[in-house]
């Protein structure tokens, strides 16, 4: 990343606890080349061990994201990030509305079968990817299932941890596949769902 680029990111980033007097040790490789590091692996696709030697030892990076994802450091980086874009956008940090879909995918040879399904609908044999995105199309939550696993299904788990963690969110765009027994769910968790043609819940 250039260093305007970093600059922002460094503002976004958790504290470590070393730094807070919270315990631990200092980390030994740069924050920058380790995020870096991960950007590349994400982009390219590539396994962890494949990493180049222009980047940290794959080990160690793999070790950094997995420190980071357990303590939730990952989550917490992403929020932030996303926090400055919707302010740079002139908009308030925090949504007050999101737009909910799903995308089956074919998985490939190397998927266990338990962790598929088939997409009637679709006709897909793979995975499914439910998502909630701000009205700009930065991700709130997203959740990963058997192909298999209907929208509604999914839709549930996905609104209450929107009620749960947004709290200014009040509105949900989405299309016809997640009416029924989904609406009233979402009236109780305090959320209002617009489908295609009329307006559900609350």
């Amino acid at each position: 990343m250039t260093d305007e680029e970093w600059a922002e990111v460094r503002a976004a980033m958790p504290v470590p606890g070393w730094l807070e007097g919270r315990g631990g040790q200092p980390e030994s490789y740069c924050h920058r080349q380790m995020v870096d590091a991960i950007r590349f692996l994400v982009d390219n696709g590539i396994k962890w061990r494949a990493m180049p030697v222009d980047f940290p030892v794959w080990d160690r990076v793999y070790a950094f994201f997995r420190r980071w994802r357990d303590k939730g450091l990952v989550k917490e980086f992403h929020d932030r990030l996303r926090g400055k874009a919707r302010e740079a956008a002139g908009r308030d940090p925090e949504p007050t509305a999101g737009i909910i879909d799903a995308q089956s995918v074919k998985a490939a040879a190397s998927v266990p079968a338990s962790s598929r399904g088939f997409d009637g609908g679709k006709k897909i044999n793979g995975r499914k990817r439910h998502i909630v995105v701000d009205t700009t199309g930065l991700l709130l939550t997203v959740m990963v299932t058997a192909a298999n696993v209907t929208d509604r299904e999914a839709g549930q788990v996905l609104l209450a941890r929107l009620a749960e963690r947004f709290f200014l969110l009040r509105l949900v765009w989405a299309d016809g596949g997640y009416t029924g027994p989904l609406v009233d769910f979402a009236a109780k968790v305090g959320l209002l769902i617009l489908i295609e043609g009329g307006a559900f819940g609350l």
